[in-house]
């Protein structure tokens, strides 16, 4: 039981922390399709920085540092969806595709010339981080705590205050609604979309780190994130883009989601017979499955995914 909650809640996290990120990019107008993709490159960022930092660092420096990393990367990688689809008005849905594609092709090619360079022979796309790994978890009573845990708390709260208590969430969440009127009363709409998707890429790319360091202290890169990015935008519907419903909704998820992983700890789940196959698959069955049932319900930002044009009224 006890590794079940561990899972839970740090696959919770991850998808709490990307979830939040496409939850800001939406409100301000621009949805947010490539968070696949800035999940990837913000691990590549984080794991590249733990690569590279040399032995004998406080924990609470490999902690910063890495989350930095991450930061800066999934931040730089976004630049290019505001760019595109912001300035130069581009259709959402085909940059955020892109994005997703070339995240993980980008990321394995990196790491292979970084590992060729090394060693000729090593044609992987494998970084291991075995020891900066233990900075980041905290042992207590047989539980792992893992520091990204509390960070999450952290942003979610931040999160609902910063959307609901302050002038700058209300003026973005009035882009991502009536744009042209909130351009009427000084507001600018680009900047605020691009704050939106600045923060995606920042959340993105914690999400992205979060997630190599779950379970394990080595990652493929052209594994990518098993489809992270989606299943955090399902969760954000689910939880209709407001802060509190996205962490519940990262629960559930993340429970069905860590059933894959400790399955085999459950008698009466390895007494029904069901193929592991299926336990991976169930967090993207009940995705599916919940918006079909909640779709009709959802109520996005009215002017998410349409270019914000200053002409029209």
């Amino acid at each position: 039981m006890i590794l079940a909650l561990q899972y839970t809640l740090i696959f919770a996290s991850v998808l709490t922390l990307v979830a939040l990120g496409g939850c800001y990019s939406e409100h301000s107008g621009v949805i947010n399709l490539g968070l696949e993709g800035i999940m990837v490159i913000g691990a590549l960022g984080g794991a590249l920085t733990m690569m590279y930092l040399p032995s004998g660092l406080p924990a609470f420096v490999i902690v910063l540092l890495t989350l930095l990393g991450a930061i800066l990367f999934g931040l730089v990688y976004s630049t290019l969806l505001a760019v595109a689809c912001i300035n130069l008005k581009a259709d959402q849905t085909i940059v955020g595709t892109a994005l997703n594609m070339l995240g993980t092709a980008a990321a394995t090619v990196i790491v292979k010339a970084i590992n060729t360079a090394k060693n000729p022979d090593d044609v992987s796309s494998t970084i291991n981080y075995v020891e900066p790994k233990k900075a980041f978890i905290v042992k207590i009573h047989g539980f792992e705590f893992n520091w990204f845990m509390l960070i999450t708390i952290v942003i979610l709260v931040i999160a609902w205050f910063v959307l609901y208590k302050t002038k700058f969430g209300l003026r973005m969440m009035a882009c991502g609604e009536h744009p042209q009127a909130a351009n009427s009363v000084g507001i600018s709409v680009y900047k605020m979309r691009w704050a939106g998707v600045m923060i995606s890429g920042v959340l993105g790319g914690l999400g992205g780190i979060c997630y190599i360091l779950a379970g394990v202290s080595e990652w493929k890169f052209e594994n990518g994130v098993a489809g992270f990015g989606f299943l955090s935008l399902a969760v954000m519907i689910f939880g209709q883009w407001k802060p509190t419903r996205i962490a519940l909704a990262a629960l559930l998820f993340g429970f069905f989601r860590a059933l894959s992983n400790v399955y085999f700890g459950f008698g009466w789940l390895l007494s029904l017979n069901i193929p592991s196959a299926v336990y991976n698959m169930m967090p993207y069955i009940i995705s599916l499955l919940v918006l079909a049932f909640t779709s009709k319900k959802s109520r996005a930002p009215k002017a998410e995914g349409i270019p914000y044009d200053k002409s029209m009224r």
